[in-house]
């Protein structure tokens, strides 16, 4: 089969290799799946670059996240059949070497998730890190109907995510962007509040909408933040943080966090508990079949150019998902 590898870490253009690698078998417990599309998140970009963890196999096929059609069962495995349309996460995390930059992948069948008709594959491939963090990050600690949930960098690949099914939670949600291009995405993902944090003062905003202050926070850049979040909690709230940005080390006043009763919680896909997991892949199925959805495709390339995709994600202005097309 054709696919994309490393077999050091260092920048796309000097360790990207495309070639032909031999085509994987199911084993038990598994499925094959012929790809359609391949999904490129930042931490595939960190894990490439070294930026995030050594090498931790000889060679490495590059992203995590995917869609496709089954087209080989494992013995034992009983949740597909030849021919599903299916979506992946974890292709390539947590002792697995070969991800989803190439024209089939042979994983466990608990990491697939069936794709209905009218979602697309470029479009299921963007289901994995993104839509399962963010529903992660909203319903980790239970239901959110009623509450008020912040997402900060609402026109982000997780941003968007995060409005959509909170919501259908039930959620009133406010949500803050840099511009107005990015507002207009945030409004369309449903948002009640778009704030322009560059033009607006965040924390007024939110206390005109709601005096209380906000229940869930959706974090992108929890360093960056935090002297606005401490000012906005309500009692009880939970701050659910998937990344920061340019502030490593924040300081936080323990005493506003207290004085809330608030709580911090940091996740990271992979490493968050397999019934989580489980519970995020169902959520998000449900959600998916509940109506219209919006998935946003940044830029789609050839899989020969991986390495072009790589670098659209590294540039930091994508809007969306980049999504690599397997079958070209």
């Amino acid at each position: 089969m054709k696919a994309v590898w490393y077999d050091k870490q260092g920048p796309a253009r000097e360790v990207l290799n495309y070639g032909d690698m031999p085509t994987p078998e199911a084993g038990p417990g598994e499925v094959r799946i012929k790809l359609e599309a391949s999904g490129v998140n930042p931490s595939d970009t960190y894990r490439r670059a070294g930026t995030a963890d050594p090498m931790e196999y000889p060679c490495v096929i590059v992203n995590s996240d995917g869609a496709g059609i089954v087209d080989q069962i494992g013995s034992g495995a009983k949740r597909f059949k030849v021919g599903d349309r299916v979506w992946l996460y974890n292709g390539q995390r947590n002792g697995r070497a070969f991800g989803t930059a190439a024209e089939y992948i042979a994983l466990d069948e608990t990491l697939v998730t069936p794709l209905p008709d009218n979602v697309s594959f470029a479009e299921g491939a963007t289901l994995g890190v993104p839509g399962m963090t963010a529903w992660v990050c909203l319903f980790h600690a239970g239901p959110i109907d009623g509450q008020t949930v912040l997402v900060t960098g609402g026109a982000g690949a997780v941003g968007q995510y995060a409005i959509q099914p909170a919501k259908w939670g039930g959620a009133r949600v406010i949500t803050t962007v840099s511009s107005s291009q990015k507002a207009q995405i945030a409004n369309a993902a449903g948002a009640d509040l778009v704030i322009d944090y560059k033009q607006e003062d965040v924390v007024e905003c939110v206390r005109n909408f709601s005096p209380k202050g906000v229940d869930r926070i959706v974090e992108v850049d929890f360093g960056g933040n935090i002297a606005t979040t401490e000012k906005i909690l309500a009692r009880f709230a939970i701050v659910a943080v998937y990344a920061t940005k340019g502030n490593l080390k924040p300081q936080v006043t323990v005493r506003a966090l207290t004085s809330k009763n608030a709580t911090i919680y940091c996740m990271q896909l992979p490493l968050t508990p397999i019934p989580l997991q489980r519970k995020a892949q169902a959520g998000m199925a449900e959600w998916l079949v509940g109506g219209r959805r919006i998935h946003m495709i940044a830029a789609q390339f050839p899989l020969k150019e991986t390495v072009e995709a790589h670098l659209a994600v590294e540039a930091g202005t994508k809007l969306g998902t980049v999504s690599v097309d397997c079958a070209r």
